[in-house]
Parts: C-alpha cells; sequence; structure tokens
C-alpha cells in the first residue's frame, strides 16, 4: 500500500522506517520547501500545483503534523481515505476549539479565558491571579506563540510580543510533573492505551520522557485511558492520539493540549514498547490489528537539540538507541534523540545522567519520582 504522508520531517522519516516491514511504500507531499524525510518519494508543492499527482499515487493519506490548512484536509478527503480525518486536526489547530471540547467531554483543564484585545488580556490576568499563561489560540508550538505574565502591568508587552488577534489565557498550575498518554484506536474503534509518559520541558521543548512511570497509581492511568478514549470516540479518531497533562499535588489530571498524531513523548516506543508508535498508527489506518502497546523495560527517551553529540560515545551506552534525523545544527532544532531501555529504573537514571553528560547544552535531567 502506498501512504501519502502530509509534511516530511522526521516524524515521517520515522513512520516509513516502520512502515517497510509491512510491504508499506511512502509519499510525502511537502509545502514548506525544507522537507527534512529523507527517505521515500518526497513531493515538494511550494506553489500548491503538485496535489493532483500526489493524490495519483496514493492509497490514503495521514499526517505527521497539525498546521496544515483544514480546508485542504477535507478536499483530499472527497477524494480519498484521511486518517485522522480532518475534525482532528480543526479542533487541535485552534485551542479555543479544544478547550471547548474538554468541557464537553468533563476532561477537566486549568481554569481559562479567552481574549481578544490587551485590556482584556489584563483583566483576565487580574482575575485568574497572575503568574498566567497567554497563547495565540492557534499557529503555537514548542513555545512559540506564547509568554508568561507575571504581573498584569505586563499585560500590554505580552500581547504585543504575541502579537495575534485572539489569546487563551490560562491559570498557572501547582503541578507535580508534566505526563502524557497515547493511546490508538483502529478503523474498528479497537482502542489501546500506552503507558503514561513523565515530561520534562526545558525552555518549552521536550527533553526528556520516562515510561512507564515508575510510582504511577494504576487508578491515575485508568482516569488518563478514559479521557483520551473519549476524545478518539467523539471524533471518531483513527490512528494516534497524544493528550498532554498536567498531574496535580492530589494526584488529579488537569488537560494541556492534544496533538493528533504521533507524537515526541512516544518516541520511547521504538525501543521500549513492544509495538511502537509508529507502527500501531500505521497499523490503524490500514486497518489491521493493533500491536501491543506494553512497556517491554523502564525507558527513557533523551532528546538532542541544537547540537549533536558524538554518536560513538553515545553508543558505548548498553541498550542506548541512536535515531539520527539527518538534519543540520540549529540552536533549537530537533536533531535526534536517544532511547535508553535498563532492567530497573536506578539503572535507567545513571544511563540518563551519562547520556546527558555526553550531549552539548542537554539540562541535567530531574524526574519527579527521583
Amino acid at each position: 500500500m502506498n501512504i501519502g504522508v502530509l509534511g516530511a520531517g522526521q516524524l515521517g522519516r520515522m513512520l516509513a522506517l516502520a512502515g517497510y516491514p509491512l510491504a508499506n511504500r511512502f509519499t510525502f507531499l511537502d509545502t514548506t520547501g525544507h522537507p527534512s524525510a529523507g527517505i521515500g518519494d518526497v513531493m515538494i508543492d511550494t506553489d500548491q500545483k503538485h496535489l493532483e499527482s500526489f493524490l495519483e499515487k496514493v492509497d490514503l493519506v495521514t499526517y505527521e503534523f497539525e498546521h496544515l490548512p483544514v480546508a485542504l484536509v477535507q478536499a483530499i478527503e472527497e477524494r480519498k481515505p484521511v486518517y485522522p480525518g480532518s475534525e482532528a486536526i480543526r479542533v487541535c489547530q485552534h485551542r479555543a476549539e479544544e478547550k471547548a471540547l474538554f468541557d464537553r467531554l468533563a476532561i477537566p483543564t486549568p481554569a481559562y479565558r479567552l481574549v481578544d484585545s490587551a485590556e482584556a488580556l489584563e483583566a483576565a490576568a487580574r482575575e485568574l491571579g497572575t503568574p498566567v499563561v497567554a497563547k495565540s489560540v492557534t499557529e503555537g508550538y514548542d513555545g512559540k506563540g506564547q509568554a508568561v505574565i507575571k504581573d498584569p502591568a505586563d499585560a500590554a508587552e505580552a500581547w504585543r510580543s504575541i502579537n495575534h488577534p485572539r489569546l487563551i489565557v490560562e491559570a498557572f498550575v501547582d503541578f507535580v510533573r508534566e505526563v502524557s498518554i497515547i493511546a490508538v484506536r483502529g478503523r474498528d474503534g479497537e482502542v489501546a492505551f500506552y503507558p503514561m509518559a513523565e515530561n520534562v520541558h526545558v525552555d518549552g521543548i521536550l527533553r526528556y520522557s520516562v515510561a512507564p512511570m515508575p510510582d504511577l497509581d494504576d487508578a491515575v492511568q485508568q482516569t488518563a485511558d478514559g479521557y483520551i478514549r473519549a476524545l478518539l470516540d467523539e471524533l471518531d479518531y483513527v490512528g494516534v492520539l497524544t493528550l498532554e497533562l498536567f498531574q496535580t499535588r492530589d494526584g488529579g489530571l488537569l488537560a494541556n493540549e492534544m496533538a493528533p498524531r504521533v507524537h515526541n513523548s512516544g518516541h520511547w516506543t521504538q525501543d521500549g514498547a513492544v509495538t511502537s508508535q509508529f507502527e500501531n498508527h500505521l497499523r490503524a489506518i490500514q486497518g489491521l490489528p493493533l500491536g501491543s502497546t506494553a512497556a517491554r523495560a523502564p525507558t527513557c527517551m533523551v532528546n538532542v537539540i541544537g547540537r549533536e553529540g558524538e554518536a560513538a560515545k553515545l553508543l558505548e551506552i548498553d541498550d542506548a538507541h541512536l535515531h539520527r534525523y539527518d538534519k543540520g545544527e540549529r540552536p533549537g532544532r530537533k536533531l535526534a534523540h536517544v532511547n535508553l531501555v535498563a532492567p530497573t529504573f536506578d539503572a535507567l537514571l545513571e544511563k540518563v545522567r551519562a547520556c546527558a553528560d555526553l550531549l552539548p547544552d542537554a539540562p541535567a535531567p530531574s524526574f519527579s519520582f527521583e
């Protein structure tokens, strides 16, 4: 089967690597002019004239990032099966729509307000109590398009810096850790859940993901499973979905945002789970049985950001698996990740520290369960 992928970055690359054993072929449609997949058939379509030839080549379509024109995805749906569907993209592109969906499904979120002026932003900051986080309702990712307001008097400057006509303002959450739940839903409605991961972000960019979490109560996992199942069923979703959450001191979960695709916090599954998120996404969209999502052993994904370490040194670490994206070095750019697997969490943490020492500018790892 020839699978069409909208986007041609590292997530598409990893989808293809997982799909070749299934005899899948891949055609990527890149609209940026800077594809980095380095695999499969890449069609550059910056002038929007190649969609027809792309559709002629493929049997079905998926995507590796959600920042796509909804109208484009809807037009493709009229010609070819698209998984996940355009409704998932429409909701995930707009934080206000996303929050409304969470509210409708009784998925708790941090307190929030929607504002359309600097004055309204200042009023929301006073009402919610500073600090607050202001985010553009569209187009923000990896910490972009947002600002932390520590005093209502700073609202005007935050409004200017974000430079967007509508913002969502969220109260700060006194959370213990940031976590994510990844699940996959097949065409027949079958759902499988991965163990939750604890995620460590620095400057809005994911640095470490550990799964399964060693101190996670089964009830918390079940609560997260229920939240993401509600989203999957409501959207009649097919493929992998990610839900990022905050875990509070009382053990509760508050939804932050969701992503309708394979996700950075699920890269640990390539070497630490029975079936990776990439393979399960491909199984789901082709109508194949889903694979086991069980963890094989304690695993940590370490993102390589900005500058790469020496591959030979990294691979000297026992049970270390380096996944490079073949991209040029640049500050803040995701260049690779290392999956570390160990028989115990103590042994895993030793490996994570050793790995971080080998990576330029890598922050010291720190997890809530240490």
